[in-house]
Parts: C-alpha cells; sequence; structure tokens
C-alpha cells in the first residue's frame, strides 16, 4: 500500500463513521481536497487490491481488509498524537500534523511497543478511541454541549473539530480534555450556552456547542 492509497482509506473509514450510507466520491473528493475524477482512479485502484467496494454512481464502501487496514493507520496516528504530546511536549493543535507523517511506518512492532511504551493509552489527545492491536475499540458514552442538559455537570472527554483555529481557541479559554463544565443556560434565540467551569463563566456560540464532547459526572 502506498502512502497516497494509506490516506484514501483512512478517509473512506472517517467517512463511513459519520453516515451509515456508501461514501460518494464528491465526499470524498471534498475530504481529501482534489478532483472527483483523481478519487475515481484511485478507487479502482483500491478495488483491484479488494480493499474496497465500488459501485459506480452509488459510492464506495471498505471491504473488510480494507476496515482493518484503515484501523491500523488510525491506530498508529492516534497512539503517535499521544506520544507527541504527552513526550515531547507538542500542543495538542500541533500533533495532528505530525502524525500525518508519522502513521504511515509499516513496523507494526514498533507500534506495539508505543503502544506499551505509553501504557496503553484509551483515547487520543482529542478525545478519540484508540483501537487495541486486534482493532477493538472502548466505546466512549459522550454527547455534545449543545445536547446536553442545562443544569447539569459534565467532563469534557474530546472535540469534533480538531482544527487548528478550534483547538486554539479552547486553549485561549482554558478548556481542555478533562475540564468539568456546568451548564447554567441554554439561550433558544441563538442556541449559545453559558457555561461554568474553573469558577470561570463563558458563553459559547452554537458552532462551539456542537464540536464539544462531554460526558455525564
Amino acid at each position: 500500500m502506498t502512502l497516497a492509497e494509506e490516506n484514501y482509506l483512512k478517509a473512506i473509514y472517517h467517512l463511513e463513521n459519520q453516515s451509515s450510507n456508501d461514501v460518494s466520491t464528491n465526499a470524498l473528493a471534498e475530504e481529501m481536497q482534489t478532483k472527483a475524477s483523481s478519487v475515481t482512479d484511485m478507487i479502482k485502484k483500491l478495488a483491484e487490491k479488494n480493499m474496497v467496494s465500488y459501485i459506480p454512481y452509488q459510492g464506495v464502501s471498505l471491504s473488510k481488509a480494507g476496515r482493518a487496514y484503515a484501523v491500523k493507520v488510525v491506530r498508529k496516528h492516534r497512539l503517535w498524537e499521544v506520544f507527541l504530546l504527552e513526550k515531547l511536549n507538542f500542543s495538542w493543535d500541533e500533533v495532528h500534523d505530525v502524525a500525518e507523517q508519522l502513521e504511515h511506518i509499516k513496523s507494526e512492532k514498533l507500534t506495539d511497543k508505543l503502544d506499551e511504551f505509553l501504557g496503553f493509552p484509551k483515547v487520543d489527545p482529542h478525545g478519540d478511541p484508540i483501537p487495541d492491536k486486534d482493532g477493538n475499540f472502548e466505546k466512549i458514552d459522550k454527547t455534545s454541549l449543545a445536547d446536553a442538559k442545562e443544569g447539569s455537570t459534565y467532563l469534557c472527554v474530546g472535540v469534533d473539530d480538531s482544527s487548528n483555529d478550534f483547538l486554539k481557541y479552547l486553549d485561549a479559554n482554558h478548556i481542555s480534555l478533562g475540564t468539568t463544565i456546568k451548564i447554567i443556560h441554554k439561550e433558544p434565540f441563538d442556541n449559545s450556552v453559558k457555561i461554568k467551569f474553573n469558577n470561570v463563566e463563558l458563553v459559547v456560540s452554537e458552532n462551539v456547542a456542537k464540536n464539544l464532547f462531554l460526558t455525564a459526572v
């Protein structure tokens, strides 16, 4: 598998997890920031390797082998993110781009040793679950801040948007994984949410609320 093929498998994997339907070439082109014609060419290559199932005009889905391969890439990516954050003191808005490069290292022994060295972490710095060596994920019961109940208290466990801008926004407001957040008020007019954490009250927009994951305390 080439680096580009691995990136496509991972992209299809992420898009499949967002929908119960097959992934369209247009959605994949948008995810990969390329032309639909280029996506079709790559899908055909992956289909020849039995990594995906593809029906023209209906979409693409990962085969059993393709999904297993994609999960391995995801595992490496998320383990490297933990390593960069915990051992090399990268910030959580920096780790993604570097892990994008490190995830393509082929050695399974290195990946297993890295997992062991880090103490078998269950989630990456953004709160996404890390699969074990057999591809199993630990289920995390979570809800978005937008869907949280007024008056209840939660623990911040992840983000849906891992862009640099959003993570820097959270850093600037001292919100991170593990932050205890109480829902003070949900404004029906614009769906903004007033929250309290670390003895500070803050009103966040609907966009922020949709992208912050919480679990009940």
